[in-house]
């Protein structure tokens, strides 16, 4: 990954340099650059969107239906997960668990070609569900969402 620097300034004391690590490398075909979704009909792509009475905790990375998912850095599987409890989502239900780069994330709406062990960077690690079927209209994507539901903006 490419190293990100982030600058504090501490009052007297000049900069403080400390090195971050985790960068995300491109999640998905056709967006080597991990464009994030902006708004649309259905909200906003961004981490804290408002959806209704709630906050989006994840960021929204674009990727079009039926498109590869590839790792974002040497990672581990650590299972499949359900997105969903609402059966009318059914065809977007999916998702993985994933660690990698002391980080600990999942990626929904998307159908993992496995779900355990490792895989290195770029390796395809599933496929983008049609979102399309569920939100016509949407700015199709994968959902990026921390485990501990912090912000993963500063890592792309």
């Amino acid at each position: 990954p490419r190293l990100k620097i982030s600058f504090y300034f501490l009052s007297d004391f000049g900069v403080l340099w400390v090195c971050d690590g985790a960068t995300f490398g491109p999640l998905c075909e056709g967006n080597p650059f991990n464009s994030v979704r902006g708004s649309d009909r259905w909200g906003s792509g961004h981490y804290g969107a408002s959806r209704g009475g709630r906050l989006h905790k994840g960021l929204d990375v674009k990727c079009q239906d039926g498109s590869a998912v590839y790792a974002p850095f040497d990672v581990t599987l650590h299972g499949k997960l359900t997105v969903y409890t609402d059966r009318n989502k059914e065809a977007i239900n999916e998702g993985i668990n994933l660690k990698g780069q002391g980080l600990c994330f999942k990626l929904f709406y998307v159908r993992p070609t496995r779900t355990s062990g490792s895989v290195r960077k770029g390796e395809r690690i599933g496929t983008m569900l049609p979102m399309q079927s569920v939100y016509p209209g949407i700015t199709s994507h994968v959902h990026v969402q921390m485990c501990d539901q912090s912000d993963p903006t500063p890592y792309f």
